[in-house]
Order: C-alpha cells, then structure tokens, then sequence
C-alpha cells in the first residue's frame, strides 16, 4: 500500500513539474522562437538543461526551506499529506490557467504547506514572516531598479541589443569534414548577433532561476515526509519540467513569440534580467519567489522610468505633473538616436500612447497571484483540519 502511495505522489510530483514546464518555457524563450533565434525543440533543450543546473545547485535550498524549516514537526509531512498538499499546488495551476493569469506555484506551494502546518500547530512564524516579508520587498526592488534603468540606461541598451532580422540565416554550418564547422553567415550583422546572443541568454537565466525556485513546488512535500531523497527527486522533477517543455510548452512558445510585440525586445531583457537576477537571490537565501509579480512590478517601473524622462526628478515624483506609464513609452527611443540631458527632453519626442498600460490588468494579475495562494492555504487547512483521516 505504502509503495502505491508512493507512487501516486511522485505522479503527482512529476505532474506538477510538468505543468511548471510548460508555463515557464515560454516566458523564457519566447522571444527567441519569435526571432528565429532558436527552435522550439532547442527552447525545450535549453529549458530542461539550465532548470536542472538550478534545481541541483541552488533550488535545494528552497526545497530544504519548504519542506523541513517552514514546519517545526517534520511528523506532519506523511506521504498522505504530501499529496494532498501537491494536489492543491496543482489545483492552483489550473486556476490561473482557466482565469489567463500564471498563478504563482511558489507562492501556492507556501501556502497549501502553511495550511498544513496550521492544522498539525507546526508552523513556524518566523520562517512564514521571513517568506512573506520578502515577498513584499523584493517587487518593489524590482520596480525601481527598473525604474533607474528605464530614465537612465534603457536608451543605450537599445542600442546594444535591438535586433533587426536579416533574410539568411545566422550560422553556416560546414558538414563536409568529420566534425561539422559553424561559422557566422555573411549577411548576419554585429547587432543582429549582439541581440540574438543576448536574448538567448536572458532565456537560459530565466530556466536557471525557475530551477533555484519552483523545484521546491514539485517535490519538497515528498522531500519532507522523507520518503523521497533529494537528489532522486530533483531529478525527477527535472524530468517533469523537460517533458513539459517539450509538449504542451509549444504553444506557449508560439502565444510568447508571436505576442512579443506587445513589450519591446529590449524592455523585455531587462524586466527578464532584473526578475531573474532577484529570484536567484532570493533562492539563494531559501526563499520560494514569485516570478510573475517581481516581473510586473518591473514593467511598471521601466515605464514609469521612460515616461518620466523629460522630467526632472522632483517632477517625476510629484503626483501632479507625472504622466501615464505607457507601453509605448517603453519604445520611445529608436536604437541609433541620441538623447538630451534627463530633464531636457521634449516631452512630445515620447510618442503620445496608443496602448496605454492598463492599471486594471495589473491589479488582475496582482489581485489573482494573492488570492490563489489564500485559497490554497484555507482549502489545506480546512482539508487537514477536519477531515478525520489525517488527525490532526
């Protein structure tokens, strides 16, 4: 019976890491399938490889964290209760799915475990307020440190990584010899190749960062109930993730990469790299982050920081005088223009908005990424309160 069970968890397990494969792929590699930079089966490649290098190296400190510290009697985690809580993590999955918005895993997986841990009285207070307390400050680290990018730098970094396409492809490859030779193709240009290279490359930290932190939401359950290794289960999540990469993540690949337009290439490198960069270092320090917030939050600061550059900074922070963050703001500056001092520019030089940034879209998304994870911790709760099989 236990061996059955414990099948039925690392199932479940590898489900849940499936879907986290399939809606992860595309954010990172979208714009590269766009670009024809990359296919989608070197996405899915890319993707299973630098999720695992993540998972292995750093993402076991958030496994640790989630399935061990955030619980002060490890005795709750039995292999019944492990499903049930990777249950209400895939739950949530579909959730934001059927509603169009990502729910966050990490912060669902915080959540179903919090619920168990309320009902078993385990929870550690301490480690919940040091997660949550994390979760607040570290989208408003990204909103301005995209902020400063947007009104200072964002111009330059147009320049080093806009991509135009030429008709050739990028590569030549020499298959005359026993080892095929790759050689840069004649029609490819420096800053073709610049922004394929760095495109590519934001998509490989996106896969490592998903690694350090959404492995825990896969198998830190099975990991704490001790019926499960850490090394056997960060593989098998990294199977999961790989294989959802390599089927369902293929129309999110083509949904990203047709839809790009909607957020410049450039724009989207940065909010990218800023993400990524803080959810590494957040699962360095053991703590489960949620991508897709950090990642708004960062949008809302670029814009807010193009907008607000023919301004000087007492009248970009005044209420009054601030203008609308916009996504055409994001693409004002053409890759080879040169710009005024800060606080000279013409504010007509910033084209009028067409596409204005909807507050009301990112409150949804906002709004969705805080009430999945409630839902999750009360549905566990509930569940292991007073269901009578669990005891609690």
């Amino acid at each position: 019976m236990v061996e059955l069970l414990l099948v039925v968890g690392v199932l479940v397990s590898m489900f849940v890491a499936y879907n986290i494969g399939g809606s992860t792929t595309g954010p990172a590699f979208g714009p590269a399938v766009g670009a024809d930079a990359i296919s989608k089966t070197t996405a899915a490649v890319l993707m299973g490889v630098f999720f695992f290098v993540g998972a292995w190296t750093i993402g076991r400190n958030v496994v640790t964290k989630l399935g061990s510290e955030l619980v002060t009697d490890a005795g709750v985690f039995t292999l019944e209760t492990s499903i049930v809580v990777l249950f209400f993590i895939g739950v949530a999955l579909l959730m934001g799915n059927v509603f169009g918005v990502p729910a966050s895993t990490s912060m669902t997986a915080v959540g179903a475990i919090a619920g168990l841990g309320l009902a078993g009285g385990a929870l550690d207070l301490a480690v919940m307020g040091e997660i949550v307390t994390w979760w607040v400050v570290s989208p408003i680290i990204g909103l301005w440190v995209s902020l400063v990018i947007g009104r200072y730098f964002y111009a330059r970094l147009n320049k080093l990584v806009a991509m135009e396409r030429s008709t050739g492809p990028l590569f030549d490859v020499d298959r005359s010899g026993s080892i095929p030779g790759v050689s840069v193709h004649p029609t490819t240009n420096r800053r073709e190749l610049a922004g394929v290279v760095a495109v590519v490359a934001i998509g490989c930290l996106m896969a490592f960062s998903s690694g350090t932190s959404n492995i825990a939401n896969a198998v830190a359950p099975l990991v704490g109930s001790d019926e499960l290794e850490m090394n056997p289960a960060i593989i098998l999540g990294g199977i999961g993730v790989t294989i959802g990469a390599f089927t369902i993540a293929r129309r999110t690949l083509e949904t990203m990469g047709s839809d790009i337009t909607e957020l410049p290439l450039t724009a989207a490198i940065v909010v990218a790299g800023v993400s990524s960069t803080l959810v590494v270092f957040l699962s360095a320090l053991g703590i489960p982050a949620s991508f897709v917030i950090i990642a708004t939050m960062s949008i809302v600061g670029l814009g807010w920081g193009r907008a607000t550059r023919p301004m000087t900074v007492p009248e970009a922070v005044s209420t009054e005088d601030a203008p609308p963050v916009t996504v055409d703001a994001l693409a004002a500056d053409e890759p080879g223009e040169e710009l005024p001092p800060i606080g000279e520019e013409d504010a007509e030089d910033i084209p009028d908005p067409g596409d204005l940034f909807n507050p009301a879209t990112t409150a949804r998304v906002v709004l969705m990424q805080n009430v999945v994870p409630a839902i999750a911790t009360a549905g566990a709760y509930l569940t292991f309160r007073f269901v009578p099989v669990f005891g609690f």
